[in-house]
């Protein structure tokens, strides 16, 4: 489900200098996206150095990806890019019998991201969620009053109501393969057509509530809302319960909530996978094994406030995070969702067009 913050984090070991270069592993990761301190219990447990990068958009990994020769072992794509991925040959099979800890994952959502990737030959869930709507309790209340209930894309989608919105600041992501899927949803289109003339559509009701947002970013509005500098941000679920949490240490008074639209979202699964020219494949399968254990999983979880598809991780969950339906949604709300769509290259160029054309306002 990121703040563009090219973060390199090396963490050394009490070590000869030949020992510590070769146990290296590289990892490129969105941000805000991992515990305090799942990398220095990596290293503590086996001896591996970590070198830490971090991403906001698909789009930047996706051309590392497609360069060759990134240097990195371990990467965090959502499924829709890494099915393309894969078809480009980028990343290689997991080696199975290095991951005891598979037996640790939920079969059910495993099933789901092998639509994406079958048998999961190539990738393991890292975590997963929703885009639907972050915003500003108070801020929203005094605009549309306070018995206005925000369960609905109009807050967004709907030119009278966002309009209300414009001097407290409305937020999009800067991710065309959700933003145009959702305004074709609100439409009554299927988000997950790659017809022209849908894809049109959508970026015309984008374009009309285009003067009322404030900016296009995928990873900036977490602080934002924390702040009280916007008020609606269209963002990725754990991300906006990360900006409520910061609201709550800063105690500014700001109340963020998230909710998964009625007319649905996307659900969305971000996979860890290896690249086929990893320069440390064996310390690339230790980290993904690692970060399959319950508990760290549950730690992870209980720092990011993203759902995991780590079935014994469940009971070391803090409860505030399992009961909480915005992150791991109800059935009813279940039965709303919809999964990414793998453009061609052929979309992909309309997809691009439009969003330049909605991003610029021209």
């Amino acid at each position: 489900m990121k703040k563009l913050l090219m973060l390199s984090v090396a963490l050394t070991l009490s070590a000869s200098p030949t020992l510590a270069q070769d146990m290296t592993l590289n990892i490129y990761n969105w941000s805000d996206y991992i515990a305090e301190d799942t990398i220095e219990k990596f290293t503590a447990e086996t001896g591996i150095t970590v070198v830490y990068d971090v991403y906001d958009s698909n789009e930047v990994l996706e051309a590392k990806m497609l360069t060759g020769s990134s240097g990195y072992d371990v990467v965090v794509p959502t499924s829709d890019f890494l099915q393309r991925q894969i078809g480009a040959g980028v990343y290689q099979p997991l080696d199975k019998s290095q991951l005891p800890n598979l037996v640790n994952m939920d079969a059910d959502l495993m099933a789901g991201a092998a639509s994406f990737d079958p048998d999961n030959e190539h990738a393991v869930i890292y975590m997963w969620g929703t885009t639907g709507i972050g915003f500003n309790a108070g801020m929203v209340a005094e605009r549309l009053g306070a018995d206005y209930e925000v369960s609905s894309w109009d807050l967004v989608f709907d030119l009278e109501t966002v309009a209300k919105l414009g001097d407290c600041g409305v937020s999009f992501l800067d991710a065309p393969s959700e933003m145009l899927p959702a305004a074709m949803n609100y439409l009554g289109l299927d988000p997950r057509s790659t017809n022209v003339a849908d894809f049109e559509a959508g970026a015309a009701l984008l374009e009309t509530v285009r003067p009322h947002i404030r900016y296009f970013h995928s990873s900036q509005y977490i602080n934002d809302l924390a702040n009280g500098d916007t008020c609606v941000a269209v963002g990725w679920s754990g991300d906006v319960f990360q900006a409520q949490a910061r609201a709550a240490e800063a105690e500014n008074g700001v109340e963020i909530g998230y909710v998964i639209p009625s007319e649905g979202a996307l659900q969305w699964f971000d996979m860890m996978a290896i690249p086929v020219d990893a320069p440390h494949p064996e310390a690339a399968h230790k980290f993904i094994n690692f970060v399959m254990d319950a508990q760290i999983t549950a730690d992870i979880t209980n720092y990011v406030w993203y759902a995991n598809a780590n079935a014994a991780s469940m009971s070391l969950v803090d409860e505030e995070i399992t009961s909480d339906p915005g992150i791991f949604p109800t059935d009813e709300a279940k039965e709303r969702l919809w999964g990414a769509t793998v453009y061609d290259a052929r979309t992909d160029r309309v997809v691009t067009r439009l969003w330049t054309r909605v991003k610029s306002g021209q």
